[in-house]
């Protein structure tokens, strides 16, 4: 094996013994009497009102997906945000260059169209 993986090995041990030691102790000192109380569902320190197990409508996943999809394509457009003087300016100058400019142009154009397509599928819109 050579020495340049030793780290990473190290680092791999030490993870997998931090995990297994936090796992070992919740059996030392965790509670160790199940009581009724202890199972019941917590709301708050009221108590609680009705079935924890319901359906939740599809609907509810639907504008979770499109939310963390559409999310994840806004924390890619943050880095060219924040360089977007340098976009336009040529790598000469020290900026990105046109070619840049226009990968961001066709990254926010595909966006736009999954969006158009979201919004006319009426996957939007809430009944």
């Amino acid at each position: 094996m050579s020495a340049a993986y030793l780290p990473l090995l190290i680092l791999g041990l030490m993870g997998l013994g931090l995990g297994l030691a936090v796992y070992a102790l919740t059996f030392l000192i965790g509670p160790r009497k199940p009581s009724p109380v202890k199972d019941s569902t917590y709301e708050s320190g009221l108590s609680p009102i009705g079935a924890s197990r319901r359906r939740i409508p599809v609907r509810f996943y639907l504008i979770a997906t499109l939310f963390i999809l559409f999310d994840i394509e806004v924390i890619y457009l943050f880095p060219y945000a924040s360089r977007f003087q340098s976009l336009a300016r040529p790598v000469a100058e020290g900026g990105m260059g046109p070619a840049a400019l226009a990968s961001v142009g066709l990254f926010v154009g595909v966006l736009l169209l999954g969006f158009v397509y979201v919004w006319r599928k009426g996957a939007l819109e809430w009944e």
